[in-house]
């Protein structure tokens, strides 16, 4: 029996679209009940020995692969008229395959917030559980927490759950300057950014399993634990085209089953009890709309028949913005440029960590700060950007506007911009001089990333087909390419672009301090005020305004396309509080898309939280109970 009438044979009681960070953590919570058979469709394939993905130290590698989506924004008037790279995960485990394996919360008023747009059970206080049952948080001992400052609080973390969360054993040659620089700017060590609030430097706690010195992910740590469960079936290498919705006995609107392309065949898989789309927050309005949920706006030019007309579907689209400064270092550092691009170098790191899970290959970027804007503006400038927001929220009339607001009212402590260094050239418009060669320059690099964006961008479908409703994604298996627009530094956004210009200042600060300065020379990128004499693009009145204009990316964090709508229902959002999709029963999203505000945190954490509090509902709503995790 070939493997799509294998799959096809099951009576499904769930169908998971999407194997990835939220999907198979669901799975494994599901198929606890052997009673119930759950069956997951991941369009990527199955890489549980690929090196690049499971070696922490080659983070990155797989970006631009046959294990990465590929997704690129329009063209960008914010930014210039730049394109922006949209990688996302397409291999069982999904983009928790392909990430820096930062692990890392928002802040307490993060979650408050999604509360008080009327989404019960989403608090600080509501989901600190959830997040907890993800991880089984291994602990450094006194001395590591002595040598690299690496700070927890017992009561925050989880001890017994699938993913294993660490700091990492060893850190690169620039780390131990970071927290005595950041003290000497009055920027204090946290006690533990996993707390509730991520104010303060700190180590960036990671998803790797300290025994073996490999990623821990969702395909490694949810599934494959898991995987001989005769009631979970993955098919992998397959692309859902639509969900199906019909009518049931009441004339109602539900899900029965998905379309889906395997092997150059087109089946459709029946569902007894629900559709949970996890596809992400690129994937998942995408799918909605190829299923006849959207916008009338959108679904008329791309043919699509409409279902449920909800203009929110695809939009409310957010992402963290980041510049990456680029520092002349000490030329006797070895940085992870060298590495990479010496063979011999490069063949040393894999035997160490091959016999002795050590080296560099072990080693993460984890040299952390989470910083208010009083850190470096003063009150004048913060009631200033308080009052343009105030402005913007009124203008809006937004109630997720006017708690965005908030943040730069006096006395707010938010992480609003995450500073991160590391050696290594890490800007894409930066080439410098070749790394890894006798007398050639040596480099660092500041990310600065704003962590509240009022920028507000969509993900649709493209007009296509003949614009009469003619047209079902079922007889073809092309899903078309969704349109990404972030709309960057556009309309509200404006003052996102203020803010990245400010937070500049303050990197210079850092690395001109004592004693990171010991070790950074001089700023390359954007090139200092006396280089930047009679270029077009850089002035002396503001050194930032170009380059923030010309070199701002994305961090890959979006979110948002499917959030929960709150008080206001399906006039806001696109699912509600248990992650039901409005208008069409047994179908439910969850993963990052349904976040209605930002959060000022790398979202991996996030995402498992919201899987794992996603399975508790689907259960509880079904009548049964969740077993333990075995």
């Amino acid at each position: 029996m070939d493997r799509a009438k294998d799959f096809i044979s099951h009576q499904f009681d769930y169908l998971i679209v999407g194997g990835g960070t939220a999907g198979l953590a669901i799975a494994a919570r599901l198929s606890e009940r052997p009673d119930l058979t759950i069956g997951v469709i991941e369009a990527g394939p199955a890489a549980f020995d690929e090196p690049s993905i499971n070696i922490p130290g080659r983070y990155g590698e797989t970006l631009g692969t046959r294990y990465d989506w590929q997704f690129e924004t329009t063209d960008q008037p914010g930014l210039a008229g730049r394109k922006l790279p949209c990688p996302r995960g397409k291999v069982l485990g999904g983009t928790s395959a392909l990430n820096f394996m930062a692990w890392n919360r928002g802040n307490r008023e993060d979650y408050d917030a999604w509360r008080e747009l009327g989404n019960v059970g989403w608090g600080w206080e509501d989901v600190l559980p959830s997040f907890q049952k993800s991880e089984t948080f291994h602990p450094p001992d006194d001395a590591h927490q002595q040598r690299y400052h690496s700070r927890y609080l017992a009561d925050v973390h989880g001890l017994d759950g699938p993913l294993h969360t660490t700091h990492i054993r060893e850190y690169g040659p620039s780390h131990g300057f970071w927290h005595a620089t950041l003290g000497n700017l009055g920027v204090d060590t946290s006690p533990d950014s996993l707390r509730g609030s991520n104010i303060g430097a700190w180590n960036m706690v990671c998803t790797l399993d300290p025994t073996t010195q490999t990623r821990s992910y969702s395909a490694s740590a949810y599934y494959l634990p898991v995987a001989d469960r005769p009631n979970l079936v993955v098919l992998c290498e397959a692309q859902v085209l639509e969900v199906v919705i019909e009518r049931d006995e009441h004339g109602l609107l539900a899900a029965t089953g998905v379309c889906v392309a395997v092997d150059q065949d087109i089946l459709t898989v029946p569902v007894s009890k629900e559709v949970i789309v996890c596809a992400g927050t690129i994937q998942s309005p995408q799918l909605l709309e190829l299923s006849g949920i959207g916008a009338k706006a959108v679904l008329e030019p791309a043919g699509i028949l409409i279902k449920v007309d909800n203009p929110n579907v695809g939009e409310n689209l957010q992402d963290h913005l980041m510049t990456a400064t680029i520092f002349e270092v000490d030329p006797s550092l070895t940085t992870p440029d060298d590495i990479k691009a010496n063979p011999g170098l490069r063949e040393a790191a894999d035997r160490q960590h091959q016999s002795s899970q050590t080296g560099p290959w072990t080693v993460l970027p984890c040299s952390i700060a989470y910083c208010p804007l009083a850190t470096f503006l003063t009150a004048a400038e913060i009631a200033d950007l308080h009052t343009q927001a105030q402005q913007i929220s009124t203008q809006t009339g937004k109630p997720r506007d006017r708690i965005l607001a908030r943040q730069f009212a006096p006395g707010s402590r938010l992480g609003q911009v995450e500073y991160l260094f590391d050696l290594g050239n890490w800007s894409p418009y930066y080439c410098g001089d070749e790394p890894g060669k006798t007398g050639k320059k040596k480099y660092g690099t500041m990310l600065q990333m704003l962590q509240y964006p009022f920028s507000r961008g969509s993900i649709h479908l493209p007009p296509r087909g003949d614009g009469n409703g003619h047209h079902s994604s079922s007889t073809s298996t092309d899903t078309t390419t969704p349109v990404i627009n972030p709309k960057f530094f556009l309309g509200p956004g404006e003052i996102d672009f203020t803010v990245m210009k400010k937070a500049q200042e303050f990197t210079d600060r850092i690395c001109s301090t004592q004693p990171l300065a010991s070790i950074v020379r001089l700023r390359v990128w954007p090139p200092p005020p006396a280089v930047e004499e009679g270029r077009e693009n850089y002035t002396d009145r503001d050194p930032y305004e170009e380059f923030v204009r010309q070199c701002t990316v994305t961090d890959w964090h979006p979110v948002g396309t499917c959030a929960m709508g709150g008080l206001e229902g399906m006039d806001a959002g696109v699912v509600d509080e248990r992650l039901r999709v409005y208008g069409v029963r047994g179908l439910r999203v969850a993963d990052a898309s349904i976040m209605p505000l930002q959060v000022s945190a790398h979202p991996q954490a996030t995402v498992y939280m919201i899987a794992e509090k996603a399975a508790s509902m689907i259960l509880e709503d079904a009548g049964y109970t969740l077993g333990n995790y075995k």
